[in-house]
């Protein structure tokens, strides 16, 4: 029997209560499906011409929908890249900026990051969009419009301070005895910040990244709610299903094409951690004070 140092392996009679807790779940998760897609098989939404408009290249609005689709998915594909972009920028900054400050320096730092942090991101969209409407500032010469870069600068405040904390916490969890041989051989704090503490701390908080730089992706369709400034895929589902009076085939078909952007988001930033974890493996480990420092 395989034991832990955490817990006791379970023996036979809770082995068997476990699968017995499984399959009732199983049963009332499959009963609560059924009852579900019965009701919906009642109220007719799963008739082909709710669906078919979608799906169907026969159908007059099949073409017209699949348009408003590609335009919706490359407004949210701008967006994100550019938040995620701008927030890993000014994020890097920020968590470099908390951790080399001085107690009093930092105070309004820090502030602004808790500030930001514990706004709801809807709340910070919402308050960059009336704050510019109300102060008359003109975002027209930048390109894309000024709802995309309402939804933009919204994002970016809001991520950029999760980015700052998980830099942060990156670099905490080093080893202390990491920065203080870098300066011992003599390098100045930016050096040790930037060639010995960042590489290794962006390699201990990439999972953490790759989870917030999916959320920013996802947080893009809160345009959709907080008004008309810019037209993403989700605001581009909501119309045709207004115009089409299908809002559950719409939105379902909108949600599934978030999965696959977000899963392929995700399966990009996996391949590059695993394309890092190879090239710092790979590289030839400093074994002697004189690879650092040579000798004269």
């Amino acid at each position: 029997m395989n034991s832990s140092v955490l817990y006791d392996a379970p023996g036979p009679r809770a082995r068997r209560r476990a699968r017995i807790g499984s399959v009732l779940a199983l049963l009332v998760m499959a009963g609560a499906v059924y009852v579900v897609v019965q009701r919906l098989a009642d109220r007719g939404q799963f008739e082909w011409e709710l669906w078919g408009p979608w799906l169907d290249p026969s159908f007059e609005e099949f073409p017209l929908v699949w348009n408003l689709v590609r335009e919706g998915a490359v407004a949210t594909l701008v967006a994100a890249v550019l938040s995620i972009g701008l927030s890993l920028f000014f994020g890097v900054l920020l968590g470099v900026a908390r951790m080399r400050l001085g107690r009093a320096a930092r105070i309004p730092l820090v502030g602004f990051i808790e500030l930001f942090r514990g706004l709801p991101v809807v709340i910070t969209i919402v308050f960059v969009w009336r704050a510019f409407e109300e102060l008359d500032v003109d975002l027209g010469p930048l390109p894309g419009g000024v709802g995309l870069w309402y939804l933009v600068i919204g994002l970016t405040l809001y991520n950029s301070v999760i980015i700052a904390e998980i830099l942060r916490a990156g670099v905490a969890s080093l080893p202390s005895g990491q920065g203080e041989a870098a300066r011992a051989i003599g390098m100045t704090e930016s050096q040790v910040m930037r060639t010995v503490l960042l590489p290794q701390a962006f390699r201990v908080m990439l999972p953490a990244l790759i989870s917030q730089l999916v959320v920013i992706l996802k947080d893009t369709s809160l345009a959709a709610l907080v008004g008309s400034f810019y037209i993403e895929l989700l605001s581009r589902g909501n119309q045709i299903s207004q115009n089409l009076d299908n809002p559950i085939q719409s939105l379902f078909i909108v949600g599934i094409m978030f999965i696959l952007i977000n899963y392929a988001l995700s399966k990009l930033a996996t391949w590059v951690e695993r394309r890092m974890s190879r090239s710092y493996t790979g590289s030839d480990a400093l074994t002697t004070v004189d690879d650092v420092v040579p000798a004269t």
